[in-house]
């Protein structure tokens, strides 16, 4: 009988702490997918900084007397570059709502100049930036879809006391910071 009672407690501590091992697993894996999300978006955004200068270049050859909007455009590219290298969620989310509203600055004076508009090396770029634009909505849905899963996993019983004692924390989520950025574009023909 006490053998019985002893077996019972070992078998009971070893499913105990199999539990364990893969709710820790199961997070580990979480909080990868969370930062492989957003490698993802970095790697979209270096792409964006890239294109960027190429594109302004493009425009000044045009719009000389346009440099305030090329001025606005440099300074947000260079604060999302310095955003995205500290690694803060927030702050780069709040930099891209910045450089959002400079491109569309620099799109606005684009319209002004039809030979511009008609430019082979413009249209390139500008067709490379809007296909950036989209990758970069995409790895911000998969950033944020496993940022919730993570958030998710370290909140719910019994994960959340594993996630405790092995100082799991919330990721933070990319979002919009600026009013501007959630109101929907005028198109006006």
């Amino acid at each position: 009988m006490l053998l019985f009672i002893i077996g019972g407690a070992i078998g009971l501590v070893a499913i105990i702490l199999l539990g364990l091992v893969i709710i820790y697993n199961g997070l580990v894996g979480l909080r990868n997918a969370v930062k492989n999300a957003w490698s993802q978006i970095d790697v979209q955004l270096k792409r964006r900084y890239d294109l960027i200068p190429n594109l302004v270049e493009t425009v000044k050859g045009y719009a000389k007397h346009e440099s305030t909007t090329f001025e606005k455009v440099t300074q947000a590219r260079s604060a999302c570059m310095q955003a995205s290298a500290a690694g803060n969620v927030g702050e780069l989310a709040k930099a891209e709502g910045f450089l959002t509203q400079a491109l569309k600055s620099l799109f606005a004076v684009v319209e002004a100049y039809p030979e511009l508009k008609a430019n082979q090396n413009f249209l390139a770029l500008q067709e490379e930036l809007t296909s950036t634009e989209n990758k970069i909505s995409f790895a911000r849905q998969f950033y944020n879809d496993n940022t919730m899963r993570f958030n998710n996993k370290i909140q719910m019983f019994p994960s959340n006391i594993v996630a405790g004692v092995f100082a799991f924390k919330i990721a933070e989520f990319f979002e919009i910071t600026t009013a501007e950025e959630r109101v929907a574009p005028k198109v006006q023909f």
